[in-house]
């Protein structure tokens, strides 16, 4: 693949570079959680991102970078589909594309030989499939509205636009834990998309430049990453761009991919810790 870089200056920019002083997880001493640790990350490469791609859902299988996008009817240009990304042109060869006057598609997860598919109000989800994207059933979502999903390979893991995070059976496909993430102020809402990297789940914030990075054991917010600038480039770039959404980790590399709704491109980082 070809990596396409930006100029040094651009980097210094475009680098956040900020750093939390308690430490992750922290109480004060009245037993109150103390202020969330901003993280920093390094820009690593830049890649083109398809315009016309509402993300919605954003992971890495085999080290290949996979998409799903929704479609709304503001936007015309945009699809409810999920594949390969090429990351020469960043656009998307739809093996799956959901009929648009039925579903809005959302997250995706891979898990056991199988791909999951949420959709956004219908209470519907899809399985598909390794292989073939053969849709092999339907099931009913074990939340109030599909938003984001992951997975940490044991269980499906997906959020609702709450501050609640759903862990569900891949076989029964039924609820078995939740979560309400915090932080020092309470309860964090829009929880969007989500990712599992290295024992954390890390989502987006919808609406907002804000990913954070939850401990799965009691849903403290352990820390967050600011991509504001990130989000100005690509507004400056593309006046058609829209929120921030997509995380995707590769576990070969340690990288991670980020993107937003009908931006220009995507993002390959690595986090500085």
């Amino acid at each position: 693949m070809t990596k396409k870089w930006i100029p040094l200056t651009c980097c210094i920019c475009l680098l956040a570079a900020c750093t939390g002083n308690s430490k992750e997880g922290d109480q004060d001493a009245g037993g109150a959680m103390a202020v969330t640790p901003q993280l920093s990350y390094t820009l690593v490469s830049i890649y083109p991102h398809d315009t016309s791609a509402y993300t919605e859902g954003l992971l890495i299988n085999e080290g290949k970078l996979y998409e799903s996008t929704g479609y709304t009817d503001e936007l015309p240009q945009t699809r409810s589909l999920f594949d390969v990304v090429n990351l020469k042109t960043g656009r998307i060869e739809p093996k799956v594309q959901l009929d648009t006057s039925k579903y809005f598609g959302e997250g995706i997860a891979f898990l056991h030989d199988q791909w999951y598919q949420l959709t956004y109000r219908t209470k519907i989800g899809f399985v598909y499939a390794a292989n073939t994207f053969k849709q092999v059933k339907t099931f009913v979502l074990p939340v109030k509205e599909g938003w984001g999903m992951t997975t940490d390979s044991t269980l499906l893991i997906m959020s609702e636009g709450t501050n609640i995070i759903t862990y569900v059976d891949p076989f029964k496909l039924t609820a078995v834990r939740k979560i309400s993430v915090e932080d020092e102020t309470g309860p964090v809402l829009n929880i969007n998309e989500l990712e599992y990297i290295r024992g954390f789940i890390y989502a987006n914030i919808y609406g907002t430049s804000f990913i954070i990075k939850i401990n799965p054991a009691n849903g403290k917010v352990m820390g967050k990453i600011d991509f504001t600038l990130l989000k100005s480039q690509q507004r400056n770039a593309f006046a058609g761009a829209k929120e921030m959404n997509g995380i995707a980790y590769n576990p070969l590399t340690g990288k991670i991919f980020v993107t937003g709704k009908m931006w220009p491109n995507l993002f390959e980082i690595e986090l500085n810790q």
